[in-house]
């Protein structure tokens, strides 16, 4: 029922509520279980929401409701790569639209205070260009960017 492996994530109580909002905002994603705490603990109480187990583009997931001991940080963050602009603003939109915040560089982060890199695939292609002055300009272009804008990246590849 457990993965071997999977990415651990500390909520203030509102685990379930982000997994279900990761579900219904990227393919693939779902909320697998719900786990009621057995007994009292320092964050909750006995039947509490103590751990969700979901997924996030196929990516095993458990979201712990251990209290506000801890704060998410961008040392962490999901990075989506994007097929297009459409997809790019709708992740996007989806995060800042749902009390989100807006960083630079593809950065943004959730109402949880997860960190997210909405990364068009048009920019990881760019910035990793064998020839080294496309390389450059895609990534200038990047460094002034919040949310990615595929046509500008692709300008500053093709110069």
């Amino acid at each position: 029922m457990f993965p071997k492996n999977q990415i651990c994530l500390w909520f203030n109580g509102d685990a379930l509520d982000a997994a279900e909002f990761y579900a219904a905002t990227f393919p693939d994603s779902r909320v697998l279980a719900v786990h009621h705490a057995p007994g009292d603990y320092p964050a909750g109480q006995r039947g509490s929401v103590i751990t969700v187990q979901f997924t996030v583009l196929g990516l095993p997931c458990l979201g712990l409701n251990g209290g506000d001991a801890f704060r998410h940080s961008e040392a962490f963050s999901f990075q989506v790569t994007t097929e297009d602009q459409a997809e790019t603003d709708r992740y996007w939109n989806a995060i800042v639209g749902n009390g989100g915040q807006e960083s630079e560089c593809g950065w943004c982060k959730d109402r949880w205070g997860v960190s997210w890199q909405i990364i068009p695939g048009a920019l990881n292609e760019g910035y990793t260009d064998p020839d080294p002055a496309v390389a450059q300009r895609v990534f200038a272009a990047m460094m002034t960017m919040r949310k990615i804008d595929v046509a500008a990246i692709e300008a500053a590849r093709r110069g």
